[in-house]
């Protein structure tokens, strides 16, 4: 169901967890309360140099994220407001059934994180 390229993505540790030096944080959901999707963001000159994630575990979740947080990176903002969770599924080779809101919830972290900036 999953990419070769959506699997080695997610074992890329970079990608996961707090990045120090974020400029931007959304984050959809409450961690500990269940599903959530957190994403840092460092930003120059209004293009995403640097991205992260962090999720609640679940391993679709993760993917979402952390295929978001890939395709955003080197965009400027405005091109990233342009991705969507079909963006994100389609890359992804889809998400399992029932599955298809962390895409939803990856998407609209990511689009917080633009909106708050640090």
């Amino acid at each position: 169901m999953f990419s070769g390229l959506a699997t080695a993505m997610v074992q890329n540790s970079a990608l996961c967890g707090e990045l120090e030096g974020a400029t931007h944080v959304g984050t959809v959901g409450e961690p500990g309360e269940g599903a959530y999707v957190r994403i840092w963001l460092i930003a120059e000159d209004g293009r995403i140099r640097k991205a992260s994630y962090s999720t609640h575990g679940c391993p679709s979740s993760a993917l979402a994220a952390g295929m978001t947080v890939t395709l955003a990176t080197g965009r400027t903002f405005a091109e990233a407001t342009r991705l969507t969770a079909k963006d994100i599924d389609t890359v992804l080779g889809g998400l399992p059934p029932g599955k298809g809101q962390f895409a939803d919830m990856a998407v609209a972290a990511l689009n917080l994180a633009m909106e708050n900036k640090r």
